[in-house]
């Protein structure tokens, strides 16, 4: 039988094992294999500190060129859209700082914001309740003179219609009255699909002929399938059908390029109707949402601002017009945005 003795045995002979073990490891191999672990950690080490002093002088860098900017714009922005009025359009989600920014570049190029449309969660609402009500609300508009123009989109009817109401509404094109714009907007304000900041002019040509569109910072999660972004393309079709230029900027995104709202625009055929500019959260980007106005006024066609898979990284200005020439006069409206969406194939 096995006794006690040679339990401890047994555990004796374990503690002397381990203890040889310890002894080798501190000795025989100490050389090789700690000088080893050493110089690992050290080249380590060394890797870390380069690394982290490239981000300290990109970081200071980049502090450099918004404190630059923070100075120069006025002078970078002056004249560029002097006379000029814009609507500013907002996505559920737009970022309050990036409208913020697009509203106080807008007053340094001597524009005037006329007022903002506030979209809300419900207006990408695409349920049966919901395109419901806004058959209703847009079914008002042939009393007001506006003939609603055929879908582009079978998904998206009910929000095209809207669009092209809304933006009769806050644009110089439609020569509504002050009181018509008013009822109909209100009846979206009422029904919980949009916010506006402003009162449509009492006479029509002194409300805005040019249009911005500020996108949602959150990406899509389903990619281009996702309605807010299906909207979005029909939305910005009617507003760039019935102003002088429009603009779509939103802030610089962090997820696949695929799935952001500027992303799946640009890859439509709304993308040959209306500018982008995708680092509208920097003062870069809201310097380049100024100059893709004043660029497409000029005669220039849309084209993609900003630092995600654009074909530029800023417009090029054309000269400031002269303080003698007058404010842009949008073209007759032709219908929003027929255009349909279509994929890359690369």
């Amino acid at each position: 039988m096995i006794d006690f003795r040679y339990h401890l045995v047994s555990i004796v002979a374990v503690f002397l094992a381990l203890a040889i073990g310890i002894v080798l490891g501190s000795t025989a191999l100490q050389g090789s294999t700690i000088d080893g672990l050493r110089a690992l950690s050290d080249s380590q080490r060394s890797q870390l500190s380069g690394v982290q002093s490239h981000l300290n002088a990109a970081d200071q860098a980049k502090s450099a060129d918004e404190s630059f900017l923070q100075v120069a714009s006025a002078k970078l922005l002056a004249g560029m859209l002097s006379g000029e009025k814009v609507v500013l359009v907002t996505e559920p989600g737009a970022p309050s700082s990036v409208i913020d920014g697009i509203q106080k570049a807008a007053g340094e190029s001597g524009a005037a914001i006329t007022g903002t449309v506030a979209l809300q969660p419900k207006f990408n609402d695409m349920s049966g309740t919901t395109k419901s009500s806004l058959s209703q609300l847009n079914g008002l508009a042939s009393s007001y003179g506006i003939q609603l123009d055929p879908a582009v989109d079978a998904g998206t009817a009910y929000e095209q219609d809207a669009a092209q109401v809304i933006a009769a509404t806050v644009l110089q094109s439609s020569g509504l009255a002050a009181a018509d714009a008013q009822t109909l907007l209100k009846g979206y304000a009422q029904g919980g699909y949009l916010d506006f900041t402003g009162t449509p002019a009492a006479d029509p040509a002194d409300r805005a002929t040019l249009a911005i569109i500020v996108t949602a910072a959150a990406a899509s999660t389903d990619g281009t399938n996702n309605p807010a972004d299906e909207i979005l393309l029909a939305v910005a079709g009617q507003f760039a059908s019935a102003s002088g230029a429009t603009v779509v900027a939103g802030p610089v995104m962090t997820a696949s390029l695929s799935t952001s709202p500027i992303s799946v625009l640009r890859n439509s055929g709304v993308s040959g109707q209306v500018s982008s500019v995708d680092n509208a959260d920097t003062l870069t980007g809201q310097i380049s949402t100024i100059w893709a106005l004043a660029d497409q006024l000029q005669g220039a066609k849309p084209n993609s601002y900003g630092v995600s898979g654009a074909n530029a990284v800023s417009p090029v200005p054309s000269p400031v017009p002269s303080a003698t020439e007058t404010p842009s006069v949008p073209p007759t409206p032709k219908g929003a945005g027929k255009v349909k969406k279509t994929v890359n194939s690369t």
